[in-house]
């Protein structure tokens, strides 16, 4: 099951996060024989090595929702949405090269020309 973040449980205690890069983040939550805390030589470990991110990042993350930086990169404002494209291509009958050269709101009004006017 993935969560919000794109973290996946492999079971109760195994965390996995698939990285742009082919990496694979991977996190164990268990608890102290002793059932304390976690010390802060194991806290660091499993932010540098095992989750590669700053504390400061991982609880923003926690906290506020704000994934870190994985070096994924972020579509253009004005980039078109992938069905679209997909339909103004395999069902309007658009070539590529001119759904490319198109502003979302020209592709936007194309697809809703198609849809009210069959053409």
């Amino acid at each position: 099951m993935r969560d919000a973040r794109g973290w996946t449980g492999t079971h109760h205690v195994t965390y996995e996060l698939d990285l742009v890069d082919s990496r694979i983040l991977r996190t164990r939550i268990s608890h102290p024989v002793d059932r304390s805390g976690y010390g802060p030589g194991i806290w660091k470990h499993i932010l540098r090595d095992q989750l590669e991110v700053e504390e400061p990042v991982f609880w923003s993350c926690v906290q506020d929702g704000i994934k870190p930086a994985r070096g994924t990169p972020e579509p253009p404002a004005q980039a078109l949405p992938a069905d679209l494209v997909h339909m103004l291509i395999s069902r309007v009958g658009l070539d590529e090269a001119e759904v490319a050269g198109m502003s979302k709101g020209e592709a936007v009004a194309r697809i809703q020309s198609y849809w009210t006017e069959g053409a």
